[in-house]
């Protein structure tokens, strides 16, 4: 019996091992969030930190910010969720599709 559990703890290493590995390769993947017809453009990292924002200066309008501040938010919003299916997809390969519980799955 502690043979069998001395490999299932080899095995959850390596798991974690390889999630790790996957997380430090999503800090280096970038994905775009997009608004108003590509006018306001979000980068995320595949761990959902904003790295860019481009803003069209056409869609700068001063008598409009609250536009711009919408168009921003709807971006960012859509970049994270892009990079949040992106880590699920990469966690789920480390994982096997488990959800195992006390392993970061991002």
């Amino acid at each position: 019996m502690a043979k069998g559990f001395g490999n299932m703890m080899k095995q959850v290493q390596k798991m974690q091992a390889k999630m790790m590995e996957v997380q430090e390769q999503l800090a280096e993947e970038r994905v775009e969030g997009s608004a108003g017809g590509g006018m306001v453009k979000a980068i995320v990292n595949g761990k959902q930190e904003l790295v860019e924002i481009q803003i069209d200066k056409e869609v700068v309008d001063p008598e409009d910010v609250e536009m711009l501040q919408d168009l921003i938010v709807a971006a960012v919003n859509q970049a994270n969720k892009t990079a949040a299916e992106l880590a699920s997809e990469k966690m789920s390969e480390v994982t096997g599709g488990l959800n195992i519980p006390g392993l970061p799955m991002m």
